[in-house]
């Protein structure tokens, strides 16, 4: 037998340790469970599992985060072409990955039920998750739109979708601390009748100034495509249009990329951290969570043009010349032709980079 690689045996290792996680967070809940019982489960040491993880949360955070990547959620007969139809499609595969009432408490149904107060335990969760939901409003409301355009041309439906994930995350809330009080029915009825709502939502571009710069330098980023957490399939970098480099504390930051790009224009969100041991799997959990309902609610011709992708290594930013990564990173450049045509950073620099004429 070949002997393995030093990446592969690390590879090994941190599958061995997920699904040894896996099984102890299933049979002790999330309070019990203990490091040893995983080590011992995947037949490593302690010291083996630190390794590979920093600690039980984030351990538990990529757990969640395997199983919502790898959930099928039920197929609708058709994709949706109304906003109120794609609200409750959404709202159906949403509501069916909820606990029932009569599911074991420490089934492998309510392994989630942790989450939030996990997320809610310090600073270092809470903003960036703030941001990952709002993400996932934006990627919403902008499928949303591509259903029906808003009437007027600042118009945005954004609020709409905040409405409709309000109400889910509500009602997952409520299906793990009040089981069998969450009527999926209903719920689903409500986010279809969401559609009917006037916010009278309107985009505007905060008042920032970014340091901005035109010139001609060499775009290039890695030439192997790169997976999509929006599409779900792997992407190149080379196409024309803006790349925003993000820390997770500004994350909102690319729906002035979206608003602002010319029309056809790729956006490309790479997201780092300063955390990202910590944050990347929480990351991946909230986008999966809103993507793997999403993709199969609406045609393909309504999915959003946004592309995101994790750039846990660093390696995207580097690229794009960005070295000192942290969660409030803001930097994006105007890609034409294979060449960096505009470069700006701080806040507002994706709205600066994506309306300037390059």
């Amino acid at each position: 037998m070949a002997r393995l690689t030093r990446a592969q045996a690390q590879e090994r290792n941190r599958a061995r340790v997920l699904a040894a996680a896996r099984a102890e967070f299933a049979e002790r809940g999330y309070r019990e469970a203990k490091i040893d019982g995983i080590a011992d489960r995947a037949e490593l040491t302690r010291g083996a599992v630190y390794s590979n993880f920093p600690g039980k949360r984030a351990l538990y955070f990529a757990v969640l985060a395997e199983l919502a990547e790898s959930a099928e959620p039920p197929a609708p007969a058709e994709p949706a072409l109304t906003v109120g139809e794609a609200l409750g499609e959404v709202a159906r595969a949403w509501l069916a990955r909820l606990p029932l009432a009569t599911d074991d408490e420490r089934g492998p149904s309510r392994l989630g039920m942790h989450l939030m107060p996990e997320i809610l335990a310090d600073e270092l969760t809470r903003v960036p998750y703030a941001q990952l939901v709002k993400l996932d409003a934006i990627l919403l409301g902008l499928a949303l739109e591509r259903l029906r355009p808003p009437p007027a041309p600042d118009g945005r439906l954004v609020g709409l979708a905040e409405a409709a994930l309000t109400l889910l995350h509500g009602a997952g809330q409520l299906a793990a601390a009040a089981p069998g009080f969450v009527e999926p029915f209903n719920v689903v009825r409500a986010c279809e009748r969401l559609a009917d709502l006037d916010l009278d939502d309107r985009w505007f571009v905060a008042p920032l100034l970014p340091r901005l710069s035109a010139g001609d330098e060499p775009w290039s980023p890695p030439s192997s495509p790169v997976p999509d957490a929006v599409s779900g399939e792997p992407v190149q970098l080379t196409d024309d249009g803006v790349v925003a480099v993000l820390g997770m504390r500004r994350l909102s930051a690319v729906e002035d990329a979206v608003r602002a790009a010319p029309p056809g224009a790729e956006v490309t969100a790479v997201v780092v951290s300063g955390a990202p041991e910590e944050l990347f799997p929480l990351a991946r959990l909230t986008l999966a969570e809103l993507c793997g309902c999403l993709r199969p609610a609406v045609p393909r011709s309504a999915w959003p043009r946004l592309r995101v992708v994790w750039d846990e290594s660093g390696e995207l930013a580097a690229a794009a010349g960005v070295t000192g990564v942290d969660d409030a990173t803001e930097v994006a450049l105007r890609v034409e032709a294979g060449r960096v045509t505009v470069r700006a950073e701080g806040w507002g620099a994706a709205h600066a980079a994506a309306r300037h004429p390059g």
